[in-house]
């Protein structure tokens, strides 16, 4: 490789800029690469970390040296058969390196219990995502990585083909930094209200924000590489989004218990059919109706003191509130403003077409216990009567934490401009678009661990060729 010193810069520093810094100081070091490396992040030292700082970071491995055998055909499945068959091999392909590169930088993977259903195994770091932002951020300190907080990405600036720095804003003044590569890793464009009412309509962006680090994400990384003309990649009317306590004030206060009972608008009627899927099949679709199409865009899910029976089900509730409780319907209803007679009709035509008698129910698993077929809108699984005081409720609001479009990458991370790659221009994490129709269960983090890592390895040879 070259001697002469060059400069990355790496804008964002989540899982995906902390992985990409440190590997390109790591690739640097090791081939004696002479390579600065600046990361910049728009939120202050306290509050960088983007979503990963918030996040569980629940990752889709068999184990943590293991894929699952079926992880491509189940991500092209979930894309809709729209998603890069390529991209997802070299992240199945990547994804064991990546988490041992971790765990010597001392991080220790658990297999925890995810919420209640079980659907595909998963893998999860000790601490979740703060974790990742602590041990990596500490790693990369000691590699002699600059760290540049309250920093934003303006404009990548070029000379020809080639990138010659960034133009940033810090302290209210306006800065050229100089750069002979970038990796974007800043997030998708939830935290940009403009961006959210263009391309997923009228009303999103007013959307909660999941998290506190969801407001920093708000499409400046994607909007440069426009810029440069990059092509696009993902859904750009998709999103990631949850239902969450309406009252909740602490980070992601999910409620994921809605499918073993019913859901009601503010007129008391249900919508949807609760237990089409497990709650990772649903609640995507469910979070975001309730935000652009229920009254007052808010639900309520309706249960009974049967939640209390179920193993484990508080792993599912994250909201620090108590649902409201009553010991009748009338007096829920009157605790919840939803309209007293609806709910009772409503709840009555529930328990009537649910199975009478013994049954089994399973909250772990979709379990075959529907209602009889008479029931608008069905109820394919968990059909058990509410009938049993105290009668519970928890208001719901969608929340969103990512969004899908973003620009195109080829399995190198590097950003492309009709089909080739631009040069000294890399990204990772959620700006990438790959993402269709629904987002890949447990698989953000992880991809932007896995291509925030091969985005800094790439980099490192685009700057010292051999």
């Amino acid at each position: 490789m070259t001697s002469r010193l060059h400069k990355l810069i790496v804008i964002g520093q989540g899982a995906a800029g902390l992985s990409a810094a440190l590997s390109a100081a790591e690739i640097a070091r090791a081939c004696n690469a002479p390579t600065t490396i600046t990361l910049i992040d728009k939120a202050s030292e306290a509050h960088a970390g983007g979503n990963t700082r918030w996040s569980p970071s629940y990752m889709r491995m068999a184990s943590p040296t293991h894929m699952e055998q079926s992880f491509v055909e189940d991500m092209q499945e979930a894309t809709g058969h729209r998603g890069s068959e390529a991209y997802f091999k070299r992240l199945a392909l990547e994804a064991p390196a990546t988490i041992y590169w971790l765990t010597a930088h001392g991080l220790e993977f658990i297999q925890p219990t995810y919420y209640l259903a079980k659907g595909p195994r998963r893998i999860q770091p000790s601490g979740g995502g703060p974790a990742i932002i602590k041990n990596l951020a500490r790693a990369a300190k000691q590699a002699g990585i600059a760290f540049c907080f309250d920093c934003t990405a303006c404009r990548i600036v070029s000379q020809g083909s080639r990138i010659t720095g960034l133009a940033v804003e810090r302290s209210g003044a306006r800065d050229l930094m100089p750069a002979d590569a970038v990796v974007l890793a800043c997030g998708g464009f939830q935290g940009s209200g403009e961006m959210m009412r263009t391309h997923c309509g009228y009303g999103a962006e007013t959307m909660r924000l999941i998290s506190p680090g969801t407001r920093f994400n708000s499409g400046d990384g994607i909007r440069m590489a426009i810029e440069l003309d990059a092509d696009l990649s993902g859904d750009w009317t998709g999103m990631h989004a949850e239902p969450i306590d309406a009252r909740g004030k602490n980070s992601a206060p999910v409620v994921l218990v809605y499918p073993y009972g019913i859901v009601v608008d503010k007129t008391g009627r249900r919508f949807f059919d609760e237990g089409a899927g497990l709650v990772h099949q649903t609640w995507e679709w469910f979070a975001r109706d309730i935000h652009l199409k229920r009254p007052g865009s808010i639900a309520y899910a309706i249960l009974d003191a049967q939640l209390f029976k179920i193993a484990g089900y508080q792993r599912a509730i994250r909201s620090e509130i108590p649902p409201f409780r009553a010991n009748t319907l009338t007096e829920l209803a009157r605790l919840i403003d939803v309209d007293a007679g609806n709910l009772a009709e409503t709840v009555a035509a529930y328990n009537a077409a649910c199975p009478p008698g013994a049954y089994s129910f399973d909250a772990s698993r979709c379990d075959g216990l529907a209602a009889e077929k008479s029931l608008k809108p069905p109820k394919s699984n968990w059909a058990r009567a509410i009938d049993l005081p105290p009668f519970l409720a928890y208001p719901l609001v969608g929340a969103i934490a990512y969004t899908f479009g973003g620009i195109a990458t080829d399995t190198d991370a590097r950003v492309l401009r009709r089909g080739l790659a631009i040069p000294g221009l890399f990204a990772a994490g959620e700006i990438t678009g790959h993402f269709y129709k629904t987002a890949p269960n447990a698989v953000s983090v992880l991809r932007a661990l896995v291509f925030g890592r091969i985005a800094g390895q790439k980099a490192i040879e685009y700057l010292h060729p051999k």
